[in-house]
């Protein structure tokens, strides 16, 4: 009997058959094709406007903040709000200036200066004058006068730097009041001076300055020192 050959095994046979490597060929690039389309479909597409990942910059190369200026805030002026970019109406560049002491624009107004008032007049006034000096001492007097419209009294305070009063009169009425202190007197009238009417005090005085440090009548001072 005859004997069927065996097929070749190994590398013989694969050269035997070329479709064999073919075909292996074609299954791999299939799963390499798969293996792709997985990968692709696997990544999620970046949504519209997204920006990419910014890529870490390297310390190295980063240029040193450069510190800015800020400018301050503008101060805002009575009647201007912080929106507004112009000027109030009353603040307008060229409208003219109102004066208060003006009345219209351009049209100063006459001012009236404060009036003055009038000095007013003491009821009585009194006039010091020395009638008659001597060794030791002097006689003084002191005028009065009535310028108010009805009768009053009066009352005459003289101070002096020493001395001592000797007696004080009233001349043609009676006789009033004498308070006597360490540095003068007091006369307080016995009797009213009529309207314009007048009246003069008389006093002697020893070892004293003539010229008295104080002299009022009614707490006005007198005229003649």
């Amino acid at each position: 009997m005859r004997r069927v050959p065996r097929p070749p095994h190994g590398p013989v046979a694969i050269a035997t058959s070329p479709w064999i490597v073919v075909g292996a060929g074609v299954v791999v690039m299939v799963v390499l094709l798969i293996v792709a389309l997985g990968a692709y479909r696997g990544r999620s597409p970046a949504p519209d406007g997204a920006q990419p990942p910014a890529l870490p910059v390297p310390s190295a190369v980063v240029a040193p903040s450069v510190p800015t200026s800020v400018p301050s805030p503008v101060s805002v002026l009575p009647g201007i709000s912080g929106r507004a970019s112009g000027l109030p109406p009353s603040a307008t560049v060229g409208s003219p200036s109102v004066d208060p002491t003006v009345g219209q624009i351009g049209k100063p107004t006459a001012t009236r200066s404060p009036s003055r008032a009038a000095p007013v007049q003491p009821a009585m006034t009194g006039r010091y004058r020395v009638v008659q000096s001597f060794d030791g001492g002097f006689i003084g007097e002191v005028a009065m006068l009535n310028t108010s419209g009805r009768s009053r009294g009066w009352t005459v305070r003289l101070e002096f730097s020493g001395g001592r009063l000797v007696t004080a009169w009233v001349e043609g009425v009676p006789q009033g009041t004498i308070r006597q202190s360490d540095d003068g007197f007091t006369y307080v009238s016995g009797v009213e001076v009529s309207p314009g009417g007048s009246v003069s005090l008389r006093f002697h005085l020893e070892r004293s300055p003539s010229t008295p440090r104080e002299c009022t009548v009614d707490g006005v001072r007198c005229n003649g020192l």
